[in-house]
């Protein structure tokens, strides 16, 4: 059956006629507030007794902004339900990370000793899986009608969005280990002796987002 162009406008408006991302249904969605329920309360258990304290407040900085932010604004601007399931999943791989501190935790040592890596590389994995998960969702916010853009455009700005957000991270990184006490500056860093980890924590992030990007563009080919 054929629907009117009246009718698809109002499948894709939420209250006042906000308009609402693909993938979110202007009413009804469980989706967000079961993401919100299952982050909070991993986030809740991990929370006790954590590693190193210090080092858990500092990587916790950001997480008690955004989290607020984004359940304070979510009737203005609501994501698709995919990008609030990519933003869960990275969230919680975050706060495994600062549980255990980054360099510490248990399956990244276990990957270590059972390949014969020269370091725990748990947090190469979340910084790829940075670019990977936070390129929709970043996408969603900066850009407001994808259809009025070209396919290349679109990938190099979502891209570009989200490798300037991974660079952000690690200059604030940088900033807050400047003035954090030595033991916790050093924890929350997690170089492990790298002098350029920085800079492939960033091409990883780099790298994440491209391959998201070549996922999303054949899926919309599909």
């Amino acid at each position: 059956m054929s629907r009117t162009p009246a009718v698809v406008r109002s499948l894709r408006a939420g209250p006042a006629g906000r308009v609402v991302p693909p993938g979110v249904r202007a009413h009804g969605s469980s989706v967000p507030v079961a993401c919100l329920v299952v982050f909070a309360l991993v986030w809740s258990v991990l929370a006790i007794a954590p590693s190193y304290r210090a080092d858990w407040f500092l990587e916790n900085l950001l997480t008690f902004v955004v989290v607020p932010l984004a359940v304070v604004t979510f009737r203005r601007f609501r994501f698709s339900d995919q990008a609030y399931v990519q933003v869960t999943i990275f969230l919680l791989l975050h706060t495994i990370g600062s549980h255990y501190t980054y360099s510490e935790v248990p399956i990244g040592n276990w990957a270590r000793d059972a390949f014969g890596l020269a370091r725990n590389h748990y947090d190469r994995f979340v910084h790829f899986a940075f670019g990977l998960l936070m390129l929709r969702p970043t996408r969603e916010l900066i850009v407001r009608r994808p259809r009025a853009m070209g396919r290349w455009t679109l990938a190099f700005i979502s891209i570009a969005a989200t490798s300037f957000w991974s660079l952000l991270y690690e200059i604030v990184e940088w900033s807050v280990a400047s003035i954090a006490d030595p033991a916790a500056g050093t924890a929350y860093l997690g170089t492990q002796g790298d002098v350029w980890d920085a800079q492939k924590d960033m091409a990883l992030a780099g790298a994440g987002a491209i391959l998201a990007a070549i996922i999303d563009a054949r899926q919309a080919r599909r």
